[in-house]
């Protein structure tokens, strides 16, 4: 017999619909960008980017490429392990844990993936760059970069206390 998984429930948050327009000799036509981000609340994530004629269908696209994309992020509690530097072209983002009762100290894209990966509290600084597609990006490679206690004694070699 066949193994029964139970389908992962994945939140899906629109962070930016952008409209964009092309003018040629036949007049005006228009497309839309969608920013989505995709996570299990559970530590995995990901940012999709899709475009398309309309909203809707611009949105599916990225959904179904942020669901391409997911990875898993190692937390502690509600927070990540450590202080983080993440950079993406020329938006940067700082990432530092914080206590209990803090809540996420973030601006909109960088709040959309932290809280699909299902962070409650951390404290970012977003510098350089506001371009939200970067700066999700941005949040998303510094979260890639982080270490629990243990990887980090198995790439050390040595005990840490």
């Amino acid at each position: 017999m066949g193994r029964i998984e139970e389908p992962v429930k994945l939140e899906e948050t629109v962070v930016r619909i952008n409209r964009c327009t092309t003018v040629t000799k036949g007049g005006k036509s228009m497309s839309f960008s969608a920013l989505v981000v995709v996570g299990d609340k559970k530590g995995s994530v990901g940012i999709g980017f899709g475009k398309a004629r309309e909203v809707p269908n611009a949105v599916n696209k990225a959904v179904k490429e942020a669901k391409k994309e997911m990875v898993k992020i190692p937390l502690v509690g509600d927070t990540i392990p450590h202080l983080m530097w993440g950079k993406y072209k020329a938006a940067s983002i700082f990432l530092k844990p914080a206590l209990p009762g803090t809540g996420i100290k973030a601006g909109a894209s960088s709040r959309a993936v932290l809280e699909s990966v299902g962070i409650k509290n951390i404290l970012t600084k977003c510098y350089g760059k506001r371009n939200p597609l970067n700066v999700a990006k941005a949040t998303l490679m510094g979260l890639k970069a982080l270490r629990t206690k243990q990887e980090v004694e198995e790439l050390r070699g040595v005990k840490i206390e």
